[in-house]
């Protein structure tokens, strides 16, 4: 007993010591992720992030451990199937690697779609069969070709929102569809050094990009319209100058 007590304080003592010569704790959630997933995404990010999976009250002693006031928020994020990420990359960043690093996986009977799951036009590795029907029954049309089954249409067998029936997640795996994502799920950054705690983390970066492009665009707009000129916009200029310059040519050669 005597022994387990002090095992347990080593792991919680050797816990602090990272946190404290780190700029990044990070509770991340590694629920319904599958061992094998964890232990490749681990090995994966090995140069880039300390991730350490414990009990619940290893992980409510390291917090209190800390012995900053900033950080006892923390405790209610510690839950079972958690493990707490150490980095010196901030924190956000961190999310980023995370979330980039999500794995594909197959579709589970009762899970909801998080979007349209469609079946793609093209050649597939199935052969002609019991295949058949089974593809006819979801309204997919089909040819055989080169003795293999080709997918004509491209067809949505399951709309954002549904309930995936054991019907269609049979499917899917025979068309090796896999339209999940799993992986470790950022819940909480601690950013260590300016001892501030940032929650509800959304990381979208395609969706950053598609905003940044149009706000880019509105501002070039607006820069047109005011008469402002700039890198992005001196071509906008340079062409109406042009097309200003042929017509007073053409009035004052008519003159």
């Amino acid at each position: 007993m005597k022994k387990s007590i002090n095992e347990k304080s080593k792991r919680v003592e050797e816990l602090i010591k990272k946190i404290n010569n780190s700029k990044t704790l990070m509770i991340v959630s590694i629920k319904n992720l599958p061992s094998r997933q964890f232990q490749d995404i681990k090995k994966s990010l090995r140069k880039e992030v300390l991730i350490k999976v414990d009990k619940k009250n290893i992980f409510l002693r390291v917090i209190k451990g800390l012995k900053k006031e900033s950080a006892l928020p923390l405790e209610k994020y510690a839950q079972e199937n958690c493990a707490f990420a150490i980095s010196n990359i901030e924190g956000f960043k961190l999310a980023g690697l995370f979330i980039k690093n999500r794995i594909p996986v197959f579709a589970k009977s009762g899970q909801i779609a998080q979007e349209d799951i469609e079946v793609k036009e093209g050649q597939t590795d199935l052969v002609p069969g019991p295949a058949i029907s089974e593809l006819g029954s979801f309204g997919i049309q089909i040819s055989v070709e080169n003795g293999k089954i080709f997918i004509k249409a491209p067809k949505v067998v399951v709309k954002k929102g549904e309930v995936i029936t054991e019907g269609v997640a049979s499917l899917l795996q025979k068309l090796n569809i896999q339209p999940f994502k799993v992986g470790i799920e950022p819940l909480v950054i601690y950013d260590v050094e300016k001892e501030k705690i940032y929650d509800n983390i959304e990381i979208d970066s395609e969706k950053t990009l598609n905003n940044l492009k149009m706000l880019i665009l509105k501002a070039v707009s607006f820069s047109q319209r005011i008469g402002y000129y700039c890198k992005d916009n001196i071509g906008y200029f340079l062409n109406r100058a042009y097309r200003e310059a042929k017509i007073l040519e053409t009035k004052l050669m008519k003159n």
